[in-house]
């Protein structure tokens, strides 16, 4: 065995007393409230290394499950540093992967092989909607249907549940769907729990074997736990007395993708004899970050309640600023970065957390003319989204006919039943003529050399182009809105009703405002052209700016936060008011400020461009939960002096009436 490269007696005296606590009781039912920034994975890594130090089991028996690929490796490599070679052996992963390893032990039992397969999401549509077709029912369904059953699941609820709460044709695609999936010897993700459960209950001594197993488990981000996650444990560990759970209730900000925070907030009433530790020092962020935080997270009623506190230093206020619209808030912002970059705030060490990914636009094309480098954090920049590229290729063709990439990008898209074979043809006659895609399809559609089907999609198709070409100054905007409707794009992404599909509208609709800015066609293209391929944008850069939404930044820390788009309706977001779900908005704002180490920067807008419209939405009700002890009201768009928050500051106290 190899040495320990930290001894345990040192490792504990790093700890503080909380976090002592938390690691050493290891006797009853422990939930570990970790604010942000208090050291929870320190914590968790911490413990299982005394567990095995101390000899209370050997590595096989502890389980460690977290919510996140990411999280799973952070632990992984704490612990090699903790405890290189001594706690090898340990069940350490995220819910599905450990799901997945159970299942392979039993897979017969659910009638799948020992090497079934993990479907992904575009094999799963594929499969939904050849069942879709199969029975007569609308394929632009297959998203939303698709949505639903890992919602089932992610409850617990199986086709055959009683508690199914579906309309008849979805309880009867959801067994056919399952039934595939089962003949095709694969499961989906939602199957690697909902399999392990139904074996727990239909085999107990299988069950009794992995509670036998497992004397510790440890849950990590166990607010973001879902139904099924939670019954999974729940069976495993029925009293709780093995089981520590580490997470925060305010950061639960996952409910659209099934984490119930019910899970954490009845932790007591779920278990018997629990003890709470509440891990409030933080070792991140200054006092005047954490004083704001609080004292937004306080008007939340949902909480088990935890004060935040540090020793670092007061630190400088957060800062709001009022601007005019989307577009100075985007320079303001640039500006911002460029003052605080030349007072040795590296570029890596700042972030723009918007809350919707369409509002990433007039920034990434500010920073583009400002010459600032940055990547797009957990998404694609906006001219690479797809829905955007479809956009785009539509016009290049209107633009250019003989442009045969944008042609094949969009000859099928949406569906339009013009196939591979068809495009294979087309192929042939451009390079036998030597001419374009477009002129080969539209050739042979005049030669009636096509079976009717595909005669007539194809027409329809040919027929949109040519009239929108034929059409004198016709402005971008109108081109774009033309094919969108035209085509049935939009009608397709409303049919979908899931939350990517909504994201894709809200991008398209950004790409309306966008286009407003260009007279032709020519301009917008090229526009697109530089902007895409501007080297200042690389992903290869270190030293780069991070722009992302408020929900990918969550496990992430920076030295300068700008948190923009603070209006009633972006964020909260607006159906996030119409759903009565504020709390949650509340929390991802928390999470968003936490970030930060040093400094934060707040803006909102007197009005703004949104899907096309100008809306003079009030500032958040979230900026009038901010303690006025800790933030300062900017008369203009922050400063630009090398002091950074030395001038032009007001107290929001004395402007509350502007907010």
């Amino acid at each position: 065995m190899q040495s320990r490269t930290v001894p345990i007696d040192l490792m504990l005296e790093f700890l503080n007393p909380e976090q002592y606590e938390a690691v050493v009781t290891l006797d009853r039912p422990l939930l570990v409230l970790s604010g942000a920034g208090t050291g929870k994975t320190r914590v968790l890594t911490t413990k299982i290394a005394y567990i095995v130090e101390q000899g209370y089991a050997y590595p096989s028996q502890i389980l460690a499950v977290t919510f996140s690929n990411r999280a799973a490796k952070e632990m992984k490599k704490r612990l090699l540093y903790l405890a290189r070679g001594e706690t090898d052996g340990v069940w350490l992963g995220t819910f599905h992967a450990t799901g997945a390893k159970i299942l392979r032990k039993h897979a017969g039992l659910v009638g799948i092989s020992p090497n079934f397969i993990i479907l992904d999401t575009d094999d799963q549509l594929k499969i939904l909607k050849r069942i879709l077709k199969e029975h007569g029912i609308d394929k632009s369904k297959a998203n939303g249907i698709l949505g639903k059953i890992s919602r089932w699941k992610d409850r617990g609820i199986s086709y055959c549940d009683p508690n199914l709460d579906a309309m008849a044709y979805e309880k009867r695609v959801y067994r056919i769907y399952q039934e595939h999936i089962i003949g095709y010897d694969s499961v989906d993700f939602g199957d690697l729990l909902l399999y392990v459960i139904e074996i727990f209950r239909k085999h107990p001594d299988i069950l009794q074997k992995y509670r036998d197993k497992f004397k510790y488990i440890l849950v990590d981000e166990y607010q973001d736990t879902n139904l099924a996650q939670y019954m999974w444990l729940k069976l495993l560990s029925p009293s709780g007395a093995n089981l520590c759970c580490v997470g925060d209730d305010d950061q639960t900000i996952y409910s659209w993708r099934g984490a119930e925070i019910r899970n954490i907030l009845d932790f007591e009433k779920n278990f018997s004899n629990v003890k709470i530790i509440r891990l409030e020092k933080n070792y991140r962020s200054t006092k005047h970050i954490l004083g704001a935080a609080a004292s937004l997270i306080s008007y939340n009623r949902s909480r088990l309640g935890k004060t935040v506190w540090t020793k670092d230093c007061d630190g400088e206020k957060v800062m709001i600023c009022k601007v005019l619209n989307g577009f100075e808030e985007a320079l303001a912002v640039a500006n911002q970065i460029e003052s605080i970059n030349k007072d040795n705030v590296d570029y890596n060490e700042i972030a723009v957390l918007v809350r919707a990914g369409f509002q990433t636009r007039e920034f990434e094309e500010r920073f583009m003319v400002a010459g600032l480098p940055y990547r797009m954090v957990g998404g694609l920049k906006f001219y690479d989204r797809q829905e955007i590229k479809d956009v785009i290729a539509y016009m290049r063709l209107i633009y250019q006919p003989n442009d045969s990439l944008a042609f094949e990008r969009i000859i099928n898209t949406p569906r339009r039943g013009i196939g591979v074979s068809a495009v294979t043809r087309f192929h042939a006659m451009a390079r036998e003529h030597n001419i374009s895609l477009y002129y080969a399809a539209r050739s042979m559609l005049q030669l009636g050399e096509l079976r009717p089907s595909l005669r007539s999609a194809l027409g329809k198709f040919v027929a949109l182009i040519e009239s929108i070409r034929e059409r004198d100054n016709l402005r971008p905007i109108d081109v774009a809105k033309t094919v969108l409707y035209e085509t049935g794009y939009f009608d397709a992404l409303n049919q979908e009703q899931t939350i990517a599909a909504q994201g894709r509208l809200e991008n398209l609709k950004e790409l309306l405002i966008a286009l407003e800015d260009f007279r032709d066609l020519q301009s917008f293209i090229e526009h697109v052209s530089l902007v895409t391929d501007s080297p200042i944008t690389s992903h290869s850069q270190d030293n780069v700016i991070s722009l992302m939404t408020l929900h990918s930044a969550k496990g992430l820390e920076f030295n300068a936060v700008f948190l923009v788009g603070w209006e009633e309706g972006v964020f909260p977001h607006n159906l996030s008011l119409l759903e009565e779900n504020v709390e949650e908005e509340r929390r991802l704002a928390y999470v968003g400020i936490t970030r930060a180490r040093r400094l934060v920067f707040i803006s909102y807008a007197q009005r703004r461009k949104i899907f096309n419209l100008w809306q003079s939405n009030p500032p958040s009700r979230f900026l009038s939960e901010l303690s006025c002890h800790h933030t300062s009201f900017c008369k203009s768009s922050w400063v630009n002096s090398s002091n950074l928050l030395a001038s032009h500051v007001l107290s929001l106290a004395d402007t509350c009436a502007t907010i």
